[in-house]
């Protein structure tokens, strides 16, 4: 406890850029945990379902199922339901539907990820900028009768260290979280694509299954 009041009371010397980087970093909080909202809500698949897609010769019936019982927001709902609303079309009908909306679920799923990028390159800079600003307040206090105030020497470098700190220190949790959630992204869009190869696959068996039965 005694340590946050001493970080909290030291961020008071950083200067004017303490602000807009304590700004950054509540908007990127923000991000990041409506990210890890999303991902945990919207994104994970039950194994069941992964399961009877794996399965060869399942039953469509209960696919639809499955798949209904799943959120309207799910991502993997979203991206099953074409496929199973246009099965009784031709595959690559099936395949294109199925590629449009697995756009429109990546641009939702990066939605936010270009803010944490931003923060990533803004808050060392906004650091930098605090950095020179103390060290010129610290500067000013030298004039040709030698040193004016030396208290005001050591508060200016205190506010450039402390706006280059916080800054650096805000930029590294935002790369982590970025490097973090679009690893999630990548992983999830490759599950997608997986599983509707395998849905493919079966529309395309069951396809040729009903074109021998009619020859």
């Amino acid at each position: 406890m005694q340590e946050i009041q001493e970080s909290l009371q030291a961020l008071k010397f950083g200067g004017a850029m303490v602000y807009p980087l304590l700004a950054l970093a509540v908007i990127a909080l923000a991000i990041m945990i409506d990210k890890a909202y999303v991902y945990f809500r919207y994104v994970r698949l039950r194994p069941d379902i992964s399961d009877l897609i794996e399965t060869y010769g399942f039953s469509w019936v209960e696919l639809e199922k499955q798949v209904a019982s799943l959120d309207g927001r799910h991502y993997f709902g979203r991206f099953f339901r074409p496929i199973l609303e246009n099965r009784k079309k031709p595959a690559w009908w099936v395949e294109s539907r199925a590629g449009d909306e697995a756009q429109q679920i990546e641009k939702s799923m990066s939605r936010g990820l270009w803010v944490l990028e931003t923060v990533v390159t803004a808050a060392p800079l906004l650091g930098l900028l605090g950095t020179i600003t103390g060290m010129m307040h610290a500067f000013n206090l030298i004039g040709g009768a030698g040193l004016v105030d030396p208290s005001g020497v050591t508060a200016g470098v205190a506010q450039a260290l402390i706006a280059t700190a916080l800054g650096l220190f805000i930029a590294l949790i935002c790369l982590f979280a970025f490097n973090f959630f679009s690893r999630l992204q990548s992983q999830t869009l490759d599950e997608m694509e997986r599983l509707g190869t395998r849905l493919l696959d079966h529309i395309r068996l069951d396809q040729e299954g009903a074109g021998g039965e009619a020859a």
